[in-house]
């Protein structure tokens, strides 16, 4: 078996970070605009590649539920192979 990966907000003070660093409107802002920077890449890579978005996410969603029972995963940061 593998070892768990870390989760990014098992530390409750992580959320905390993100309330903090989104209430101040600069950073706010800086976080908007990377994230819109990287969905202007993912629709325009789906597009040049003929990719679409709304199968590719219902594909890997169903797989995730065969991957990640509930009954087996709820509250654990296991890879499925190491459920």
């Amino acid at each position: 078996m593998g070892r768990p990966r870390a989760s990014r907000f098992r530390d409750d003070s992580r959320p905390r970070q993100c309330d903090a660093k989104l209430a101040d409107p600069e950073s706010r802002q800086a976080i908007e605009n990377e994230l819109a920077d990287v969905l202007f890449f993912l629709l325009r890579f789906a597009q040049r590649f003929d990719i679409d978005l709304d199968d590719a996410l219902a594909a890997k969603m169903k797989l995730n539920a065969e991957r990640y029972p509930v009954e087996k995963s709820r509250g654990k940061n296991l890879k499925y192979g190491d459920l």
